[in-house]
């Protein structure tokens, strides 16, 4: 009986259960209040408040796509996966006449809408939905696509390009891309390609390099595809599909074969 006494008597308290009060801010009012609604999930380090740790809102790579681009001022922009609004305010900021921003991951949205707030961006509109069905659907024409760190979150990442030819006179594009030497010496990258198969999209045959997101999806700041897994291109087919669709490489930058989570590079593009 003592025994059974005393096992009853170290029971923990029960936790407490979660209670809506706890979605209350009891400070006053501030910029940094609206950060930490998603505290600890930024990527981006936010001008004036406590935010990520990558500058996305003065990222060297749109500046050069500004410079090359000749500028944005009185163009249409339409922006392909805004992340957290870093790139839209500073195309913004350039001039353009109007950027419209579409997110399909819903707290990446949000975070975009918290930035609007507190940056103001006049010409941004960010719509939450598939920018992909919005391509397949929409005859809309814009001056520039800007398009970073999204084709490689595709499935079938040469219709995205197919599309972006549909849907604008000039592409910036910032992406990764497969290297099998660089990918087979990465244990980061290695476990995560898993196979290859050839395919093909409205006549450019090329190959599909499988990458899987495994316990990256488990996390709240998580901001790649809407799938379990993308497909990469090489940098040879990723080249040879912008040509197919007409579009015509102007000048190539941030080349980074050693980049931390595979090779990358930015590229502007026309249309004639």
């Amino acid at each position: 009986m003592r025994t059974l006494l005393s096992r009853l008597r170290r029971q923990p308290e029960p936790a407490a259960q979660p209670s809506i009060l706890d979605e209350y801010v009891t400070s006053a009012p501030s910029a940094q209040n609206a950060v930490d609604v998603f505290a600890g999930e930024w990527s981006s380090q936010v001008p004036g408040v406590s935010a990520g740790p990558i500058p996305l809102f003065a990222d060297d790579r749109v500046e050069w796509a500004l410079d090359q681009l000749g500028g944005v001022t009185g163009a249409s922009v339409l922006e392909l996966g805004p992340l957290e609004g870093g790139h839209t305010h500073m195309l913004s900021r350039a001039g353009a006449s109007s950027v419209l921003a579409i997110e399909s991951q819903t707290r990446a949205y949000l975070k975009c809408l918290i930035a609007k707030e507190l940056l103001g961006m006049p010409a941004a509109r960010f719509v939450l939905g598939d920018f992909m069905a919005y391509l397949r659907d929409n005859a809309d024409r814009f001056d520039l696509v800007f398009a970073s760190g999204v084709l490689y979150h595709m499935r079938n990442p040469v219709e995205t390009i197919a599309l972006t030819a549909r849907a604008g006179s000039r592409l910036f594009l910032w992406t990764h891309y497969y290297d099998e030497e660089i990918v087979r010496s990465s244990e980061l990258l290695s476990p995560r390609f898993t196979t290859a198969e050839t395919s093909s999209h409205e006549g450019l045959e090329h190959t599909l390099h499988r990458f899987e997101y495994e316990s990256a999806l488990q996390l709240k700041g998580f901001c790649g595809g809407s799938a379990p897994h993308s497909n990469w291109l090489s940098r040879n087919d990723l080249l040879a599909a912008l040509a197919h669709f007409g579009w015509q490489v102007k000048a190539v930058s941030f080349d980074t074969a050693d980049h931390p989570h595979g090779p990358a590079l930015a590229l502007v593009a026309t249309k004639s």
